[in-house]
């Protein structure tokens, strides 16, 4: 392999982890938003309806860290640094939020649930960041997907602010996991 021929490849690796951890991080905000508006109802339901929501957040991260390749300093690339550091602030948000929900029994609920609270902050970083910096942003499959994935969480978003907050459960009545 030709050393041009490894650049390409690992451009076209580092685009298509972006773009899979695009796809992953709005997959995991949806699943979330879906179990707190209780359009799926967890009592009772399987462990892996929670789980799900877990494990597209880890596979957030790993394809995230696919598509860095070492790029973690905002302002640090001389390629677009703007949208390079929406980006990374980006991947800084989904770090905190996935180690805070592996850390959720130890951290007070209050907390946990201020830090989650910034899956909306990220949502917004990766999409202007894919907005700035992506060469797909002209190919019409990749628009509708965008569009389709911020047309739904915000539609989950205003449908979660809108629903009436639910009572604080009693312990023995919380669901186990």
């Amino acid at each position: 392999m030709t050393l041009l021929a490894v650049s390409h490849l690992s451009w076209y690796i580092a685009r298509s982890g972006g773009m899979i951890a695009w796809v992953l991080c709005t997959c995991s905000i949806l699943w979330g938003l879906t179990l707190s508006t209780r359009l799926i109802k967890r009592r009772g339901a399987p462990a892996w309806i929670l789980d799900m929501h877990r494990f597209l957040g880890t596979l957030s991260i790993i394809f995230t860290i696919v598509h860095l390749f070492g790029l973690f300093i905002p302002m640090h690339s001389t390629w677009r640094p703007g949208a390079v550091a929406w980006g990374i602030t980006g991947f800084y948000l989904l770090v905190a939020i996935q180690v805070s929900s592996w850390l959720m029994r130890r951290l007070s609920r209050k907390l946990w649930h201020t830090i989650h609270m910034g899956s909306f902050g990220l949502f917004v970083f990766a999409t202007v960041h894919a907005y700035l910096a992506g060469h797909d942003k002209g190919n019409v499959f990749v628009q509708w997907l965008a569009l389709t994935g911020v047309t739904i969480v915000l539609f989950l978003s205003i449908f979660r602010l809108l629903s009436p907050r639910r009572s604080r459960r009693s312990p023995s009545s919380a669901v186990p996991g």
